[in-house]
């Protein structure tokens, strides 16, 4: 499976402290090794979301991403609970 992240994923993760960008690293990391790993609570979303499916990098920094078509996944947004939903 290839990864790509939106421009707008790339601006948030700039963002974030470097030890929060290792953070997301080693998460994504992990979801390429066991995309059902319990402690990464992917999740499908639903409503205006809908499509989209939301992977835990923290307790509150979530990572929203979707299926391109099946080898690509797009990593599109970062950000906070409150921030993304």
């Amino acid at each position: 499976m290839r990864l790509a992240y939106s421009k707008t994923f790339k601006k948030q993760y700039k963002k974030l402290d470097v030890s929060w960008q290792k953070r997301c690293d080693e998460r994504i990391r992990l979801w390429q090794d066991d995309p059902t790993h319990p402690s990464l609570r992917v999740h499908p979303l639903v409503g205006n979301r809908a499509g989209y499916w939301s992977l835990n990098i923290s307790g509150d920094l979530r990572a929203l991403y979707y299926f391109e078509d099946d080898t690509l996944v797009v990593f599109a947004l970062l950000g906070t609970h409150s921030q993304l939903y």
